[in-house]
This record gives structure tokens, sequence and C-alpha cells, in this order.
């Protein structure tokens, strides 16, 4: 429990480390930016985080300390999984006849505290530290990770330079330094939130990189010689073929513990280096996700509903790799999902497990493709099909078919925005009148990076960025579109260069990039008599995106992004990253 920012400003005038006047500047100031007052006081560098910490301490009669400074035995330090200590952002530093030190951000948090004495079985002392010093305290984590790297180069040299055979893969994956080393990765990357582990081996080492917020970045390099046994570890976990090294392989395994469930899709390639392992992280927690949530605002909120209740048609969600397709697909399912409906599935892969649900895994190589499966599904009385993504001709003639003839199908298809879906399908030879008369409505999407609330601050556009920004959107359309959606008031005298816009200036919470999490910007085509009479004429994408601006007022992805850059969800910079060609 943090002190009381009465208590905070009586401590800070009684040691003279602020004046009243600036404290009160200082409080109203962090109350505008939506900040906390301690991190704005230490950011701004109007007090240390120490002497902040000191006085903390004092108030909560415990012990300030400093780990910055203090190498911790990695047998007291690993008490802790890592996992857990950056969840809680608590570490282990000391341990006295049976009793362990802890260094906490809250030393009044007794959950914790309690976890931590069952799973030890000491007596434990929580003492106040800074978030600085824990994270220096968690960098020793990854020192001692490096330890056991150096442990299995020194234990394995003689196996790295020679054969290397199933029999010594076999013992290398089931070898502890080997499987903590991949526990790590593993657990490291679902603290960090990541999407991806990649593991790339290079000419002399092995690169390690995980995706984070759409973005890949470089965590970890390691020696060359220890990624037979962790390509072979993984291929354990997966089920694979430990001796095949010449084939991609596709496996899967979970993982569950006190902090996660996690299911790691994983896919293995042969490159010139050796085998690159790829590995997506699928959480299994049984949390979902409302449309809200992902990012649909009112007006595109109402237009996917009403298209929900609709017995019969199709509903396509568009966009390229990695836009968040899948997911978006899984909340409609969500809401569809009740006693009273047959929902099935056709899918590759399978990423998410949902209750009362029928989801089937596509396996061309037994002849269970999308199409095959789908005339299959057909006669398992369905009343919502779920396609994973139409590919092919055939497909597509099929979902149209089951659309046509009493079902709700939603699936994916590959393009840039709404309005190219149809032509699309029209390229893929649908009969124009099946595509008018079924596609009920179409979805594109991207994801864009969040502005992190804890460092976000305001701003206002400059003449050069108002240029740039008017050749890159039709302005005129999206402040009334701005209006509709209650984001401005109305009035005929609104103008952007006065609009307060908003950027993350980069703290610890976000590692300095000013970005914390993703969510969705998107666009919704609704097909009404006057589309589809353009799809019987073969219309081209752009007669179809005119046609949804004059007559539904459609909100185009870039629009949906300008809106939540001005309400300080994310950045114009994130908006025209994702959505420029």
């Amino acid at each position: 429990m943090k002190i009381s920012q009465t208590k905070l400003r009586e401590l800070l005038l009684d040691k003279k480390l602020i004046t009243a006047q600036d404290f009160d500047k200082a409080k109203k100031e962090a109350l505008r930016t939506n900040r906390n007052i301690e991190d704005f006081l230490t950011e701004g560098k109007i007090i240390s985080e120490d002497d902040l910490k000191t006085l903390e301490a004092s108030s909560l009669n415990v012990d300030f300390v400093d780990l910055r400074k203090t190498e911790i035995p990695k047998d007291i330090l690993f008490l802790i999984p890592e996992a857990t200590a950056r969840k809680y952002k608590v570490i282990a530093y000391k341990k006295e006849k049976g009793t362990l030190f802890l260094a906490m951000l809250d030393p009044e948090d007794l959950q914790t505290i309690e976890f931590i004495k069952k799973k030890t079985g000491l007596k434990v002392v929580a003492n106040l530290t800074s978030l600085t010093s824990i994270r220096y305290a968690l960098d020793q984590y990854r020192l001692g990770l490096r330890a056991q790297f150096d442990e299995i180069i020194k234990k394995n040299i003689e196996t790295a330079r020679g054969k290397i055979t199933s029999q010594v893969l076999e013992k290398q994956a089931a070898d502890l330094p080997i499987i903590r080393i991949v526990d790590t990765l593993l657990d490291y990357a679902v603290s960090e939130k990541a999407s991806d582990i990649h593991i790339e081996p290079l000419e002399k080492e092995v690169v390690v990189r995980y995706r984070i917020d759409g973005i890949l970045r470089d965590v970890m390099t390691l020696p060359k010689a220890i990624l037979p046994g962790i390509v072979a570890r993984i291929k354990v976990l997966s089920n694979l073929k430990i001796d095949e090294h010449r084939l991609p392989q596709d496996g899967r395994f979970k993982k569950e513990t006190e902090e996660y469930k996690y299911a790691f899709r994983v896919s293995i390639m042969p490159v010139f280096n050796g085998e690159k392992v790829v590995t997506r992280l699928l959480e299994e927690s049984g949390r979902g996700f409302t449309l809200e949530q992902l990012g649909f605002q009112h007006s595109l909120l109402e237009k996917v509903l009403r298209n929900f209740k609709k017995p019969q048609g199709m509903i396509l969600v568009c966009g390229p790799t990695g836009s968040g397709k899948t997911t978006t697909l899984y909340t409609m399912m969500n809401i569809l999902n009740t006693p009273g409906v047959n929902i099935c599935t056709m899918e590759d892969p399978i990423e998410y497990r949902i209750p009362r649900i029928n989801q089937t895994q596509v396996k061309p190589r037994i002849g269970l493709t999308f199409a095959n499966g789908l005339r299959s599904l057909l006669r398992q009385d369905p009343d919502i099909l779920m396609v994973g993504e139409i590919r092919d001709k055939e497909t597509a003639e099929l979902a149209i078919h089951a659309a046509m003839t009493g079902h709700l199908v939603l699936s994916t298809l590959h393009t840039n925005d709404a309005a190219g879906a149809l032509p699309r399908l029209l390229d893929m030879g649908i009969d124009p009148y099946l595509a008018a008369s079924t596609v009920n409505a179409i979805i594109a999407q991207r994801l864009v990076r969040r502005i992190c609330t804890n460092c976000i601050k305001s701003y206002n556009l400059t003449k050069s960025e108002l240029t740039d920004l008017e050749k890159e959107i039709d302005l005129d359309p999206t402040l009334k579109a701005m209006e509709k959606e209650g984001i401005i008031a109305p009035s005929p005298k609104t103008k952007v260069s006065k609009m307060n816009f908003y950027k993350g200036a980069g703290c610890r919470k976000c590692s300095g990039e000013g970005y914390k999490g993703r969510i969705g910007i998107y666009e919704i085509l609704e097909v009404t008599d006057k589309i589809a009479d353009l799809i019987m004429r073969r219309a081209p994408a752009e007669t179809f995106l005119k046609e949804a601006k004059r007559e539904q007022g459609m909100i185009t992805m870039v629009q949906d992004g300008f809106m939540k850059a001005k309400t300080g969800i994310t950045t114009l910079e994130e908006v025209f990253r994702v959505t420029m060609e």
C-alpha cells in the first residue's frame, strides 16, 4: 500500500526535499497528465527515487534496500521464479537462519508474501526497494542463465565438435540446464507479453528475438554450440521427430504454471545455418475480449451487431497476416456461442480452444482441406460456420452456398481493405449474383500500438505536420464523423491545428518505447442494395469505396485511427505506419 499524497507531502516538506509550492504544482501537473505523483516527481528529477523510497520505507517501518550494486547468490535469487519476480516485482536477496529477505515495491502485499512463504517454506521479511533496483536485480536472472550456457558449452564441447546422433540429441533435450534455458526463454516471453519467439541460427551464434506489440526485438544472443540441444528440447515438447533436420515440422505444446497458462505453436524450418524455430504464444487463461476492448467504436459496433442478428449470410474479416483477424473472429464466436446454436469451425491452425464450439484442424496431407472439411461440416447440422480462411475458388463456393442455405458464415480474406474484398471474390470465380446475395458485411482491420498511459503527453500539430496530414486524409468528412461519434463538439469552426494529439514520452513501464499494448482500427462495408448492384456490374474497389462513403457514411481505417489518435489511444505515426502502402 502506497502512502497517501498528504502523508507524502508532509514527509517531503519535513526533510526539506521540496517546497510546498513546488509539490502542489507537481501534484496539479501529475493530475492533468494522468500520472502518479511519485512517478512525476522522480521522472522529472524533482527528487531522487532513492530519497523518495527511503521516506516511504521509514513511514512503513521497513528498510530501504538498494540492489543495484548487490550480486545476489543464484541459489537465493532462483527461490522465486523469474516470471513471478517480474509479475509481482519482488526479489529474494538474502537468507539467514531460515528467514528469507524480500525486496518489494509494496511490502504490505500480504497475498504475495504468503504465496512465497508457502512456496519456499521459509519465514519472510519484506523490505522496500525501487523499480530501478528491481530491474537491475531481474537482469541477474539472465546473467544466471548465461552462466548455465557456459556450463553447457564446457560440458558438451566435444559433442558439439563431433557427430550429433539422435541418441545425443535425446540426452541433451533431457539435460536439466537445457530444460532450464528453454523454460526461461518461454517464461521471459510470457512476462514481456510477446506474441512470438524467434530462435535464429547465424554462422557463429544464435539470436533470440521476441515480437512485442507487433515489433521484433533482439533480446538475447546465445552460443551456437547449444542450438541442437534447444531445438531438440522444443521438438520433444512438441512431439516432433527429433532426428529430422531436412524437412519443416509443425507442432504444439502447453505450459501451465501458477502464473499463466499458455499454448505454444511451434514451426521449425531448415535454414542455411541450422534449424530456425518460431513459436507463437497463445494465452489459454479463458479470458476473452469484447468488441469494445478490441477497439470497435460506437457506429462500427452497431453495424457488427446488426449483421450478427441476421440468420444467414456471410461476414468477412480482411487484412494482412498479423492484423488480428483471428482474434476478431474468436470474439464474434464467443458472443454468438449460446446453448441454442451449433457452431462448427474449419481452421488452420486452431489458435484457441473454445468450449461448446466444434473446432476441426485442416490436414491437407490426409485430404482434409478447407473445402473437403466444409462439405462434411454441412452435414453436422450447424447454425454458424467459421472458415479460417478463404484461399481458393472451391472453398469460396462452398462458403457462399452455406451462407445461401440458412447458415451464418464467418471467414477471413487477405485483402488490404474492405472494398477490395468484393472484387477479390469475383476474381476467384464467384458468380456476382451469389456474392451480392450472400455477403452481409466486410470488416477490414489493422493493429496499432497503444500509447503508454504512464508517460502520455499532449501536443499540437506544427504547420508542416498539418500539411502532411492533409495529404494523407480528407479532414472534412473525418471531422463530421468525429462529431457524429461524439468525439468533438459540433462546430463550424473546428480546427485540427488547435486539437490536442498525444504521444508517449517513454518511461520505465514501456521500456522507453512510449507504447504499451495494441488495439485495432477498423472499417466496415455493409452490402446494401446499391452495393449489390455494383457487384452485379463488377465495379472496381474504388467505386465500392466511394459508394460506401456516400451512402453509408463509411468510416475508413485511417479515419478510425485518426479518432483514436485524437482521444489519446494511439499516435498519428502509428496509424499511418500500418495503413499507408
